[in-house]
């Protein structure tokens, strides 16, 4: 049986991934998959860069803008949702293009992963609640490193949620989820892909993350976060667990100033993106698209078209 066409645009955040995916779904009759694990929630919009409906062109976009900020939104349902949206697109005679910094989201759907589920043990998982709760969440996160040190290396100790399923399945199990995640990933891919990894030299990436930064202030992320809370939102939400809201959050505490908060985004940030760059160089069949090599975004652009020869 034939392939079919995908294209992944991935990079991490602040690379420029939006306009070249764009023009790319233009030229080649495509239609956008975000697989960004933040911009999927509504009225989360500043502190997640999300593209904008007139930033669009009309090009259809799928997971933007779908979820609420309390809705349980993790790889399971990202993949569940992808799937279907995929075979729409082919239903349209479009080819998919999955954009986006979330590595494991893309690497979910690129290799078809079975993540395997195992019962649900509601009173071991509240026991690690409490743990990380009582001691903190690095404390949980060190736990997780003593049975897998990979999937400690691949998950933020802010995670929690996956921070302590990783210890469940192990405790369930008895094998590390990295292991059976890297079994997975050995699959061979059921599409004819091209997956671009977009870079730029560290430090015009950490300017124009910083620069990012500044504009989501200006543009009111105290506001949205604020907005956020008054409608009910909590900390502990996965969704306020992202860049940029829980800084804003322990600002309105009192933990930190505003000036601190920001700053902290903006470290916080520049890590998040050197994590993307580890996780991607683990990636095999990935052409690499440093930006600064190419004089203008039309020579980018045509560069990408003529690799997709499906």
């Amino acid at each position: 049986m034939q392939k079919r066409p995908l294209i992944i645009l991935a990079g991490p955040t602040a690379v420029g991934k939006t306009e070249l995916s764009i023009n790319l779904a233009k030229r080649l009759n495509g239609e956008i998959i975000s697989a960004d694990s933040m911009q999927v929630y509504k009225r989360m919009d500043i502190g997640t860069a999300k593209i904008m409906p007139d930033e669009m062109q009309g090009v259809k976009h799928y997971l933007v803008d779908e979820f609420e900020p309390w809705d349980e939104f993790n790889i399971a349902v990202f993949k569940e949702r992808c799937d279907k949206y995929i075979e729409e697109i082919y239903a349209k005679g479009k080819i998919p293009i999955l954009v986006g910094g979330t590595g494991f989201y893309i690497q979910a759907v690129l290799y078809n992963i079975d993540f395997a589920e195992t019962e649900i043990d509601s009173k071991f998982r509240e026991k690690l609640q409490h743990f990380a709760d009582c001691h903190g969440v690095q404390a949980l996160h060190d736990e997780l490193r003593k049975i897998d040190p990979a999937s400690a290396d691949a998950i933020h100790p802010n995670n929690v949620k996956r921070v302590i399923r990783a210890i469940e399945y192990y405790e369930q199990t008895g094998q590390k989820i990295s292991e059976h995640n890297e079994t997975e990933k050995k699959k061979e891919s059921p599409y004819d892909f091209r997956f671009f990894v977009m870079t730029l030299p560290r430090e015009i990436l950490y300017d124009r993350i910083n620069r990012r930064v500044d504009i989501m202030r200006e543009r009111g992320l105290e506001n949205e976060v604020k907005g956020l809370l008054d409608e009910g939102c909590t900390k502990d939400m996965v969704s306020m667990q992202g860049l940029g809201y829980k800084e804003i959050i322990d600002a309105f505490a009192g933990n930190i100033t505003m000036d601190e908060a920001f700053e902290k985004i903006k470290q916080e940030t520049r890590h998040f993106a050197k994590r993307q760059f580890t996780w991607f160089r683990r990636e095999k069949d990935v052409t690499w698209l440093d930006k600064s090599s190419f004089d203008t975004e039309e020579e980018l652009l045509e560069y990408c078209v003529k690799c997709c020869d499906f």
